[in-house]
């Protein structure tokens, strides 16, 4: 039995939902009014149904966030939500609350948020039992778990291979919380981790100061799927539900074509989820759009240097060395640049940046060439300095121009018989079938082989979302003759082919249903760490004893406007935790 692999991909809303699904997305999740981890992120239920509309067409789901924190008081709220996006056609809701496993009403799947913490085979069945037919586990995993938890559940398993990086666990942040009373787990976080820190000993002695201690680079596994497929992952996720178009769309069609091309190599063992080919658009690259540099994070077990410290914004990507500065015109600076590639290729308008004492500075390039920038003068420029491309004028412009396009392949096949009878054999990759007659009152073509080109030809375009292409052409009539059909008339035979697929329903690919519930879930009261991560400063500065040979270090410190946060190594479990200092 084939396993069916499917790309997740955020929709901050439902046109950015489209446009997702246009470049390859199996499924897309979304928030509804409310009650979603990304309170900037809400839509309405009319959006949504918008969006489940069109997804439908291609089998693609639509999956829904409630996965905050939930009191009481909001339930009622909540169930009433959940049902009207239920009925607005939702296949799935991502959920953090295990109360809501009880609601009989609600009939599509449920998934437990990576906001759950599920990090173990104990936790992964916990929330089976609960009645969740799909897990969403921490990030911050090795293959070898993602393995074992995989191996000992029934339900689906989800990862996410792309994105930006909470620095702890997932769900048990505090920090927002405790530094400016707004919750993460309400959907509020101010992204304390992304802040610059001074990192002082028990004597306030400054080691490290106004660094982004915290702030990891984002996620990055292109290159595992094909090993996490082979784990047991069903669903691969990209983060970013506050990203734009521009962002969706080059990381989907980058992650689709990955996963096309597993499919092609095991075509016996895995299909994808959802029917139609992607066409068009531009060669994705993932330096093009939004990323703090990537790592694999502890996918292989191993620790490597995960930090962002220098650089919390988005850098692109590397294009060379400054090998010489000087003044254009009264506020203008003309760089010239030790190219990183040949061939490159720098355009007007282009954005740059590079990292400087106090972290990102980034400027415009209002006139470039492939080795000069003549810009505004801009603080911190000089020589030497790494520059990175964080904006390609370019290739923003072909995802705008030129965008993606998807089309559901349909076979027809043509069989001519009687005076001039047609019958037309629909058969679309989904497995819909749909015999469709014509009667033609022409005359005979004198050119058979002309006139079955011209059909071939005009039947084999595409029509609404459907890429046709005709299979045989067989004709009863003597010598196989077929009528004279002008070009019109098949166009309109076309089309009215593809009117009439598109009132049967997509054939969807079988999904894990609705689990009853047999057991709950573990409810996780907060303890008075305010951060729990796999990341360890101390490794990233080279201070760990354990893996790097250092000297034992006394206690340490993270300030920040006058706040003082404590650092606790856990080297046994080789975990950090942030917890407020004790005066």
């Amino acid at each position: 039995m084939k396993t069916f692999l499917e790309l997740l991909s955020p929709a901050r809303n439902a046109d950015i939902g489209i446009a997702a699904i246009d470049c390859g997305a199996d499924a897309v999740y979304i928030a509804g009014p409310a009650f979603g981890a990304r309170k900037d992120a809400g839509n309405p239920v009319e959006e949504i149904a918008r969006l489940c509309e069109y997804a439908h067409k291609f089998g693609v789901r639509v999956f829904v966030t409630v996965n905050i924190l939930l009191r009481d008081e909001e339930l009622e709220e909540v169930h009433s939500q959940m049902l009207a996006e239920q009925a607005a056609g939702v296949d799935a809701f991502i959920i953090r609350d295990a109360r809501i496993c009880s609601w009989s009403d609600i009939t599509v799947p449920l998934h437990a948020s990576t906001q759950c913490a599920i990090r173990s085979v104990d936790d992964a069945l916990r929330y089976e039992a609960a009645g969740c037919s799909r897990i969403v586990l921490e990030r911050e995993l090795s293959l070898s778990t993602v393995k074992e938890i995989c191996e000992a559940v029934s339900c689906e398993v989800e990862f996410f291979v792309h994105g930006a990086l909470c620095v702890c666990y997932s769900g048990e942040c505090r920090l927002s919380e405790f530094i400016d009373g707004r919750s993460a787990d309400r959907g509020e976080c101010i992204q304390a981790c992304r802040s610059l820190y001074d990192l002082a000993d028990e004597k306030g002695n400054v080691l490290v100061k106004g660094k982004a201690l915290l702030s990891l680079k984002d996620f990055n596994l292109h290159g595992r799927l094909e090993d996490l497929a082979a784990a047991g992952v069903c669903s691969f996720k990209i983060e970013g539900r506050l990203k734009n178009a521009s962002y969706v769309r080059n990381i989907t069609r980058y992650y689709s074509e990955a996963l096309d091309r597993i499919v092609e190599k095991y075509p016996e063992k895995y299909a994808r989820a959802s029917f139609g080919r992607v066409s068009g658009g531009v060669s994705p690259d993932p330096w093009k759009t939004f990323n703090r540099g990537y790592t694999e994070l502890f996918i292989d077990g191993k620790r490597g240097q995960w930090s962002s410290m220098n650089a919390t914004k988005s850098m692109g990507e590397f294009i060379g060395t400054v090998i010489g500065i000087r003044r254009s015109g009264k506020d203008s600076l003309e760089l010239t640049l030790k190219p990183a590639s040949r061939g490159l290729e720098l355009h007007n308008g282009d954005g740059f940046a590079f990292a400087g004492k106090s972290g990102v500075t980034g400027f415009r390039g209002d006139l470039c060439s492939s080795n000069t920038i003549v810009c505004k003068n801009t603080e911190g420029l000089r020589k030497g300095l790494s520059l990175y491309r964080n904006i390609d004028t370019s290739f923003e412009r072909v995802l705008e121009k030129n965008p993606s396009r998807r089309a559901i392949g349909v076979r027809l096949d043509v069989h001519v018989h009687g005076s001039w009878n047609i019958d037309v054999t629909a058969v679309s990759e989904d497995g819909r079938e749909l015999l469709s007659p014509f009667k033609a009152d022409l005359e005979k073509a004198e050119n058979r082989e002309r006139a079955e080109a011209m059909l071939r030809e005009q039947l084999g375009k595409r029509s609404l979302q459907y890429d046709f292409h005709v299979g045989s052409v067989i004709s009863d009539s003597a010598g196989g003759a077929l009528p004279l059909l002008s070009a019109s008339t098949i166009n309109s035979i076309r089309r009215l082919i593809a009117s009439d697929l598109d009132c049967l329903p997509v054939q969807s690919r079988p999904m894990a249903g609705r689990k009853s519930p047999n057991g709950t879930a573990p409810e996780k009261a907060p303890g008075e760490d305010l951060m729990r991560s796999k990341y360890c400063i101390k490794y990233e500065l080279g201070l760990c004893p354990v893996h790097q040979g250092a000297k034992p270090t006394g206690p340490l410190y993270l300030l920040n406007n006058g706040r003082r946060l404590a650092l606790q190594f856990d080297c046994k479990a080789c975990e950090m935790r942030v917890t407020p200092a004790r005066n």
